[in-house]
């Protein structure tokens, strides 16, 4: 799983600096994948492969993007076209319509402007200190928690919207510098290289809305995709994709609809029970703060996967807390 592909930035306020890597790193990483005995195989390719749990190649790896960024096709599809390797596109329409708002990253923007940051919360107006960038850092770090547990993911977009006015950022302009346009996702779409799979069409966490407004965002951004590419996608992301995001529910809805699989954030590799279920695979995350070609090898062990279910496992079975996510770069 990636995001972003672009130079690196050194700036001191990086909350979202784990959705990122250089085209340096996506080089290595595809290096040392097949280095490691591993084909780079188009999703197609290994759902058939999951499913018949036979053929050529035995071991083999999927690279996916999550969201549509212009980045995408500027400088990791040169990256991966002289590599000849194929990969996945996750498209939210609603991010390339306009319509809908890259909030993580209008946030960023926010504070990164500002010595406070005003809000309401819980009816109150409420000022959060942003002036160093360790309050910069906590700044960001409560409002995202705000807007992603404590409120709807419709008051979500409410505050953000209303955050972008009182602070002037213009978040039309913000899809237009970061995300693909139609014509430029036709344009990568065209190259058999790439697969375009759907990733809702207004980027919000099915599992934290109704089922029928769940269902209804799905088939927006299927029919955003089938619309403006002339084809429908077999192949879905959840947004954010965590197990507060994504759920069994989310699951039976994409099965419902007649998605070929779907893809979590949730950290592993694949293995033959998945064959059983495709609509809740893992991904390995390509994570930005650990940009070090021997974290890939350490991924295609499969260890640290190993290590994070059984911290969970503790974590859920005897009330244990676990550090592990924050420390593991496979894990983050």
């Amino acid at each position: 799983m990636l995001h972003h592909v672009r130079p690196a930035c050194s700036g001191p306020f990086r909350p979202n600096c784990h959705l990122e890597v250089t085209p340096e790193f996506l080089r290595q990483a595809v290096e040392r994948i097949r280095a490691n005995g591993y084909h780079i195989i188009a999703l197609d390719e290994a759902i058939d492969l999951l499913k018949s749990g036979y053929g050529k190649p035995e071991r083999y790896a999927v690279l996916t993007f999550d969201d549509g960024y212009r980045d995408n096709l500027e400088i990791a599809y040169p990256v991966l076209k002289a590599l000849s390797a194929p990969f996945t596109v996750y498209v939210a329409s609603g991010l390339v319509d306009r319509t809908s708002e890259l909030w993580w990253l209008a946030l960023e923007r926010i504070i990164a402007r500002n010595d406070e940051v005003t809000f309401l919360q819980n009816g109150t107006a409420s000022g959060v200190p942003c002036r160093s960038v360790d309050e910069k850092n906590a700044c960001f770090d409560h409002l995202a928690h705000y807007l992603t547990h404590d409120v709807s993911e419709q008051d979500q977009r409410a505050i953000i919207r209303s955050l972008a006015e009182q602070y002037g950022l213009d978040l039309k302009k913000l899809a237009d510098e970061q995300m693909m346009s139609w014509d430029e996702v036709r344009q990568l779409a065209s190259d058999p290289l790439v697969t375009i799979g759907a990733h809702t069409h207004n980027h919000m966490a099915l599992a934290r809305l109704r089922a029928d407004a769940a269902r209804a965002d799905v088939l927006k951004g299927m029919e955003r995709l089938e619309t403006e590419l002339g084809r429908r996608p077999k192949h879905f992301a959840y947004p954010y994709g965590k197990s507060n995001a994504a759920g069994p529910r989310d699951a039976a809805i994409l099965r419902e609809i007649g998605f070929a699989s779907s893809v979590t954030t949730q950290p592993g590799v694949l293995h033959s029970s998945n064959a059983r279920d495709t609509m809740m695979l893992p991904r390995v995350s390509l994570n930005g703060c650990f940009q070090d070609p021997s974290v890939v090898d350490q991924y295609l062990t499969g260890a640290p996967f190993a290590l994070y279910g059984i911290a969970r496992w503790a974590a859920m079975r005897f009330g244990v807390r676990t550090g592990v996510s924050r420390f593991s770069p496979s894990t983050r």
